[in-house]
C-alpha cells in the first residue's frame, strides 16, 4: 500500500501493519555485544505467534552506543533464563 503525506511517500504492507496492531507486547532481554562482560538490555517485542517475537527498540536505542545481538525488527525466539533468583525471557535465534 502506498500512502502520500505531503511530499513524503510511505509504502507499507497491510498484512504487516495488521499483525503489528494486533500483536501483544512482551518484555524480552537482548544480549549486548562488545561490552567486555556478559550483559543484556530489556526491551519490548511483539508476540507474532508460533513462538516468534519481533524486537522493538527502546526509546533511547542508539546502535552507535550499544551493539545488540538482535537489533530492532529482528525476528527471534525466546528462552527462559534465571539470574539472581528472577526469571526473564532472553532473545535467541529462531
Amino acid at each position: 500500500m502506498d500512502v502520500k503525506i505531503g511530499s513524503i511517500s510511505v509504502t507499507s504492507s497491510l498484512q504487516e501493519l495488521s499483525l503489528d496492531c494486533m500483536a501483544e507486547t512482551v518484555e524480552i532481554y537482548i544480549r549486548l555485544l562488545d561490552e567486555g562482560t556478559e550483559c543484556s538490555r530489556p526491551t519490548q517485542a511483539l508476540d507474532l505467534g508460533n513462538g516468534l517475537l519481533k524486537v522493538l527498540p527502546t526509546s533511547t536505542y542508539d546502535p552507535a552506543d550499544e551493539v545488540w545481538e538482535f537489533p530492532p525488527d529482528s525476528i527471534v525466539r525466546s528462552a527462559i533464563r534465571r539470574s539472581e533468583g528472577k526469571e526473564f525471557l532472553l532473545a535467541v535465534a529462531p
